[in-house]
């Protein structure tokens, strides 16, 4: 907080500056020094002792950076404090060195050694910082530390670490690529990686490295195409391009038998057509062969990972990122049936309705795809409709996506849509319309006269460019059928007055020379027209004027031959060498001389033979050579970097090299090769009825989240295994027993859910009870002891990796479940109404009264008797749940001497705040010290940070002389510790008062039980979690200590241990138990989970996780400071 408000009045102290600068940067020195020295303020900041000042140095030293100012000069600075032992201050200096770390190499490696350190450091966020660093350091002296700190990241237990090995590895490589093996060694271990944190990074170096080594993805694809949901989306794009180049390489081509049939009709054809000329026998034979042999092929069957990558990758088309969807786009375009082909479609219609960048991308690669796979956009053809406030290359593409999906049914609705875009104001978007009609008009047939009809009225519009643009067209439409249209030719030689536009007048004069036959009256007077203002026209119209003279002279020379020499000693003297070269040769071609050679008598052949028509293709024909979605498809030229899309093969490649081999040995971070078995197992079995199979994956996710533990849990998964595996040796009645058992877990899981305080084995018991009459005889015989056995053996990965309950708690458990059980299901019935636990014990709280009151004087003794049904012991529960209003630590609000005899103190009550649930319960004791009645005791004008609210108390009427009163306020701090601030008021005083809480004050307690804690710990690994080494102090080794010690630092529920049934013969505790706390941040209800992991002579782990990582960094020092005072 202090840090904060520093920060703030810092930013209000830049307008007392003598000249103010709007965004005035605080760390510039400006405004603590008149010489205006730069940055000493911050150096001296760093150089103290204080670890708040030097993170307060280091937040605007970031802040500076992210703003793009240079802060290179506080580089010697910065990084003596890399060994600064407060964790906030060395994430930030590891930001500010991972920036400048390239630009300071010689300062860098002087801290070599600190990096190096860092890379052993407990918390993860340091060690991939510091490997972050190191690779960012571009010098080769230190290639050897690199490797090795990257094989050592590699194989780290942090997922996020092992991402920042393979973010490192291009960097080496291209720092030094002879280091190419070890570090293909590197990536093909990352690839064996199970976790998808790591898996789009390491495809990223894949691909970076070495793309050709194809032989490292085949032992990986299946895992690759099963992850690639839950990988990051910037991971999902990498591994998207590359199996499709993988897909390319070994795969055979889904639509080969559509291309081969399609052949075989035209050969077909001709076969049968050839029946009239009896010299083609031997044509003949050939195609009887080929077409044996179209019928001898076998039916294509695609490959099953071919179509677990296609199933696996189409719902991501659904994805949030425009990215995804046009790698999985461009997937199925290059890989996939043309019947499946389809279902892109929508998914990239969709992202038209992104920004305008977005659009460009996606319409370039529409355009690609509409003209193999016309029909597939057909049906969103409105989509592609323009808008007047697209930008005019979005138009100008969906113009092209128009055109190409214009056919015979729906080439009228699009050209009316033509029609209007005429009039618009884009004159480059008029442009590009009126070239898509003659795109439109050359394509279909049946409209070529409707479009030449429409152009030929624009070129009586206003707008010079718009007639310009239709000349041009109509010239090519016109090129098709020339003698039909000579009036059009006519009505064109009339506009060659008008028209200014030098590629329309040139477009008409070529058109008058080369169908100067139609037009025979005109041609000579335009030719007139010209020679008068040949000297004043562009060189591309001088050029036809010149065509038109030789064309003339050749065909009318009587009327033209004066004309043409005019022309001809203009040309010889024009400024333009191609225009005077030209003159040159066409004069050596028509006007023979002794001199001219045999060319002159083609003269004819060589100016009037037939033009071929122009044929107006799209710009986007052969672009999809490109890989689709590629910066090269994007340029239309191959980038750097850019990797050819192979052919498919001949003949399909061995699809048994993708098949991987179970190994035993499995890493500790990977998830336990014999639950698997196990997991397998039970879904397998095909006589379970549906509600038996839907225990299945409840397990499996039980079991998955447990082996997150790691180590811990080895033990008890090998146990457990071995149990599964001897269950699957026994005969039917041992598949009976299983059916049997499976039942209750069923029903333990659903009680669980309903009645969680209630202990687990009795449901299970009671579960039982109901259904044995319903079961077979056979079944029945079965003894208690071998239930049992087998029900612990499926739970005994956690009754054995983690500590299990003491000798005297099983014998109480014992007892109690020996005596009828009655009262505690009167108490689970009564709480399951209310939907809370028994830990919890808020709901005894008075409703009428707003006071808090502590919560032992409604202990009953019947309710401590039922308590005692419960896995926690009574030494462990007192501390854990229900602490005394007297031990609760108490904090001056205001002193006697400044509130002039009102003394105020309050304390975080702990219980739930009933107007509110989402506010910290805050209790205040006022006393009255001094000789005369305080009246109208009530708050005014609370002053908080944006978010927080305040429920007042109510208003205090009266505190008499010498008396003292209690009142409860709910504040709701928005999961911070961020003070609130506000007035106390009486009738005649105010006084400022200000409420902090502690961070352990902000959550509020949860049960769950000890399965339920490892798999929400599972979910928040990584950068959520947050781990502290400590030395236990002596006084607090036992486990009564370490919980009170806890409890006391947070409001933390204990997590009850061991596993959900009871082991016969009992297991004595482990001698070095682990605690576990669970709890819920009041405003945000974000789980918090802490561990305190006992060790041998007084060490101990401390490990926090929660989603919250501030929270979750406070929490360890409050924490930490509680158990080592």
């Amino acid at each position: 907080m202090s840090s904060g408000s520093a920060f703030n009045d810092e930013k209000g102290g830049s307008s007392s500056v003598a000249e103010p600068e709007y965004g005035h940067d605080p760390a510039s020195g400006g405004i603590f020094s008149s010489d205006y020295k730069r940055h000493d303020d911050l150096k001296e900041m760093l150089d103290s002792n204080k670890d708040s000042l030097k993170l307060e140095a280091m937040k605007r030293i970031v802040a500076m950076i992210a703003r793009g100012k240079n802060a290179s000069d506080l580089f010697p600075a910065v990084v003596k404090n890399v060994a600064c032992k407060n964790i906030e201050v060395k994430k930030l200096v590891y930001v500010y060195l991972v920036r400048y770390a390239e630009e300071q190499q010689d300062l860098a490696l002087l801290s070599i050694s600190t990096f190096q350190r860092g890379l052993k450091d407990p918390n993860q966020l340091i060690r991939a910082s510091a490997l972050r660093v190191l690779s960012s350091i571009r010098v080769t002296i230190i290639v050897p530390i690199m490797m090795l700190a990257i094989k050592e990241a590699a194989s780290d237990m942090s997922p996020y670490v092992r991402k920042t090995a393979a973010h490192a590895i291009p960097k080496l490589y291209s720092l030094d690529p002879e280091q190419k093996d070890q570090l293909i060694e590197v990536i093909e271990k990352l690839l064996a990686d199970k976790t998808t944190l790591v898996a789009g990074s390491v495809v990223m170096a894949f691909e970076e490295v070495c793309p050709e080594r194809i032989d490292l993805i085949h032992k990986n694809y299946r895992k690759l195409c099963n992850l690639l949901i839950d990988v990051e989306e910037w991971g999902q794009v990498v591994i998207i391009n590359m199996l499709t180049r993988y897909a390319r390489t070994q795969f055979l081509n889904p639509n080969i038998n559509e291309s081969l049939l399609e052949e075989g009709n035209t050969e077909g054809k001709t076969f049968y057509g050839s029946d009239e000329d009896e010299d083609e026998d031997e044509d003949e034979e050939e195609k009887e062969k080929k077409a044996e042999a179209l019928a001898k092929r076998k039916p294509y069957v695609m490959d099953p990972d071919h179509r677990l990558l296609l199933r696996n990758t189409k719902p991501l088309l659904q994805s949030r990122n425009a990215a995804v969807v046009m790698a999985v786009a461009q997937l199925y375009f290059h890989l996939a049936p043309k019947a499946e082909v389809g279902v892109i479609a929508k998914a990239l219609v969709r992202l038209l309705r992104s920004h305008s960048e977005v659009q460009f991308v996606v319409l370039q690669n529409v355009a690609t795809m509409t003209i193999k796979r016309r029909g597939m956009f057909e049906p969103y053809l409105k989509s592609f409709y323009i808008r007047s406030t697209d930008p005019t290359q979005i138009k100008i593409l969906k113009l092209e996506v128009l055109t190409n999906l214009a056919n015979e049914t729906n080439i009228s609705t699009i050209l009316r849509e033509f029609q209007t875009y005429i009039k618009s104001m884009d004159k480059d978007f008029v442009a590009a319309t009126i070239q898509a009609i003659g795109r439109c008009a050359t394509n279909i047939g049946e409209v070529r006269d409707t479009c030449l009809n429409g152009l030929v009225q624009l070129l009586s519009n206003r707008d010079e460019l718009v007639v310009a643009e239709s000349v041009v067209v109509i010239k090519k439409l016109l090129q098709m059928q020339p003698e039909k249209h000579s009036d059009i030719i006519k009505h064109m030689a009339k506009l060659i007055d008008n028209i200014q536009v030098p590629m329309a007048r040139a477009s008409i004069l070529w058109l008058i020379g080369e169908y100067c036959e139609h037009v025979p009256k005109i041609a000579p007077d335009v030719l007139r027209k010209m020679a008068k203002s040949f000297t004043n026209e562009e060189d591309i119209v001088k050029l036809q004027i010149l065509n038109l003279a030789a064309k003339l002279y050749l065909t009318n020379s009587k009327q033209t031959k004066l004309l043409t020499q005019y022309v001809l000693n203009l040309a010889k003297y024009d400024q333009n060498y191609d225009i005077r070269d030209r003159a040159r040769f066409i004069r050596q071609l028509i006007v023979p001389t002794e001199k001219s050679g045999a060319l002159s008598k083609y003269a004819k052949k060589l100016f009037l033979a037939l033009k071929p028509a122009p044929v107006l293709e799209s710009p986007f024909k052969d672009r999809d050579h490109f890989q689709l979605g590629s910066l090269s498809h994007l340029l239309n030229a191959k980038a750097g970097g850019y990797q050819e899309l192979p052919d498919w093969p001949e003949s399909a490649p061995d699809p048994s090299v993708r098949n991987v081999e179970v190994k035993e040995s499995v890493p500790e971070w990977s998830k336990c090769s014999a639950r698997e078995k196990r997991k397998e197992k039970k879904v397998e079995k095909p006589f379970y009825s549906d509600s038996e199979g839907e225990s299945g994956p409840t397990e499996s996710a039980d079991s998955e989240s447990d082996s997150g533990s790691g180590s811990e849990s080895a033990s008890g998964s090998e146990e457990s295994g071995s149990g599964s595996e001897s269950d699957e040796e026994e005969s039917d009645e041992g598949s009976d027993e299983e059916e049997e058992e499976e039942e209750p877990k069923l029903t333990k899981k659903k009680m669980q859910e309903v009645k969680k305080p209630v202990h687990q084995s009795e449901s299970e018991q009671s579960s039982e009870e109901e259904r044995k009459p319903q079961r077979k005889p056979k079944s029945r015989k079965m003894s208690e002891s071998e239930s049992e056995s087998e029900e612990s053996e499926s739970e005994s990965d956690e009754s054995e990796s983690d500590e299990s309950e003491s000798e005297p708690e099983t014998r109480k458990k014992k007892k109690v479940e020996s005596k009828p059980s009655k009262p505690v299901k009167k108490e689970t019935k009564k709480e399951s109404k209310k939907e809370m636990s028994l830990l919890d014990l808020d709901d005894f709280e008075p409703a009428h009264s707003p006071q808090v009151t502590p919560v032992n004087a409604f202990m009953s003794n019947s309710l401590v008797t039922d308590l005692e049904g419960l896995s926690l012991s009574d030494d462990v529960l007192a501390p854990a749940t229900i602490s005394p209003s007297s031990s609760m630590k108490t904090f001056e609000l205001l002193h006697r001497i400044t509130g002039e005899g009102l003394s105020v103190e309050y304390c975080f009550s702990r219980q739930p705040f009933s107007p509110d649930a989402n506010m910290v319960a805050v209790q205040i004791h006022f006393t009255n010290n001094s000789s005369s009645d305080v009246s109208n005791l009530h708050v005014e004008d609370a002053k908080l940070q944006s978010g927080m609210r305040v429920k007042e108390f109510p208003e205090i009427e009266v505190l008499a002389a010498g008396d003292t009163t209690t009142a409860v306020m709910g504040i709701d701090f928005c999961d911070s510790t961020q003070a609130a601030n506000f007035q106390l008021c009486t009738n005649s005083k105010k006084f400022f008062v200000t409420i902090q809480p502690p961070v352990g004050e902000l959550m509020r307690p949860v049960f769950m039980t000890e399965n339920e804690f490892k798999k929400e710990q599972g979910q928040l690994m990584g950068m959520n979690e947050i781990s502290e080494k400590l030395t236990l102090d002596s006084n607090c080794r036992n486990e009564h200590s370490i919980v009170q010690r806890v409890t006391t630092a947070a409001n933390l529920s204990r997590v009850p241990c061991g596993s959900d049934n009871e082991c016969s013969p009992p297991v004595p505790p482990p001698e070095f138990p682990v605690h576990r706390f669970a709890a819920r941040t009041v405003t945000s209800n974000s789980l918090v989970l802490v561990t305190v992991a006992t060790k041998p002579e007084g060490a101990a782990q401390l490990t926090v996780n929660c989603d919250k990582m501030l929270i979750g960094t406070m929490l360890v020092k409050e924490i930490l400071q509680g158990l080592t005072q």
